[in-house]
């Protein structure tokens, strides 16, 4: 009987044996299959400046690299050349990249039709038009968000672009007003102390603004003590860029793309520094330009900003997408920015930019496929 109850506790000891040799390869199997599904659906992106003289041989080759090294998609600058961008297009989709037409918005450097519009520019609290008066650098000509002929001329070349056959996305870039407050690591750059809501950087205080912002509030924030801590002129300029958003996400979605937006680094930090909100857009997808030397940051902070850029979007339907500066980093240090941002949440990683990518960060681009 003894050796009965032996024998039967044995067997059943190797019948459960059995069944767990039976289940955990599956399982095993499972969570690998997942991982890999994870991988195959984070995507890979890089920004890239277009030049009409070059020859549509050398973006081939140029194409062919990114594609051979495990990119998915290009986010082409062609100036808002929609010419150029429909010549590009179908060079990038035979190599089977993704394209997004890539814009300066609110920031429009050169700009021949609104150059003619000298009333459609930003104005700091000091009276400066970045028509002729530019902060920090010779580019930065912003355009009002307010005014209605500079809205209209920015939502025109939105629509221009998106129309462009082939294009999977317009891109807003430069989607702010300028910079209330640099990065901390480019102040010396400038030799500058930013301690305060400076009058030359504060924008934008145009005669537009400040009648609208009257007819709701019944205030002037020219003759406002301390504009920084007056919430609601602080949310209408947050507002005003919103809605040139919003517009924008009508005009792409008509035209059967959809809008995607690079971004200061998470929603709180955009709104201090830029008057940027993203987490309150309509728009389909965030590149945040998590460029942690900017901020004098480690490199570790990339998965803080990217893990609370992902929690403010909770419940929005919005994607966010790590965007990563490559020069100065090393191959090791871009394959650590990368698994930070696939860890935190991002549902892919952009390269600033295409061309100081070195082979050995292709390299790690391509093995983290």
């Amino acid at each position: 009987m003894k050796l009965k109850l032996i024998f039967g506790l044995l067997l059943l000891g190797l019948t459960a044996i059995s069944c767990i040799d039976n289940i955990h390869p599956a399982g095993k199997a499972a969570k690998t299959e997942e991982a890999e599904q994870e991988t195959a659906d984070f995507k890979f992106w890089t920004w890239m400046t277009a030049d009409a003289k070059r020859t549509d041989e050398s973006y081939t080759a140029e194409f062919k690299k990114y594609s051979d090294n495990g990119l998915d998609a290009v986010l082409i600058n062609t100036n808002a050349d929609a010419e150029l961008l429909a010549r590009l297009t179908p060079l990038a989709t035979a190599q089977g990249l993704e394209v997004h037409a890539w814009m300066f918005t609110m920031n429009r450097p050169g700009d021949t039709v609104a150059l003619q519009h000298p009333e459609w520019y930003a104005v700091s609290r000091d009276g400066k038009s970045t028509f002729d008066n530019r902060p920090y650098v010779d580019y930065y000509q912003f355009l009002c968000p307010t005014r209605e002929g500079s809205r209209n001329h920015i939502l025109s070349l939105v629509d221009k672009l998106s129309k462009v056959e082939g294009v999977s996305s317009f891109h807003l870039d430069y989607i702010r007003y300028p910079d209330v407050f640099l990065p901390i690591g480019l102040l010396p750059k400038y030799d500058l102390v930013q301690d305060t809501e400076l009058p030359e950087y504060d924008f934008c205080y145009c005669d537009a603004c400040v009648e609208k912002f009257e007819e709701l509030h019944h205030k002037n924030p020219r003759e406002m003590e301390n504009t920084a801590i007056d919430m609601e002129w602080k949310q209408f300029r947050l507002n005003q860029i919103k809605a040139v958003v919003d517009d924008a996400y009508k005009v792409a979605h008509d035209n059967g793309k959809i809008l995607t937006g690079a971004v200061f680094p998470y929603p709180e930090m955009a709104d201090h520094m830029v008057r940027q909100r993203w987490d309150k857009w309509d728009i389909d997808v965030v590149l945040p330009m998590i460029y942690h030397n900017f901020y004098n940051e480690e490199i570790d902070w990339i998965g803080f900003a990217t893990g609370q850029g992902v929690k403010d979007l909770e419940g929005t339907g919005t994607e966010l997408h790590t965007g990563i500066y490559v020069p100065e980093m090393s191959a090791e240090d871009l394959a650590t920015a990368i698994q930070l941002a696939k860890d935190n949440g991002a549902k892919g990683a952009a390269f600033f930019d295409g061309n100081a990518l070195t082979d050995e960060q292709l390299a790690v681009i391509k093995a983290a496929n």
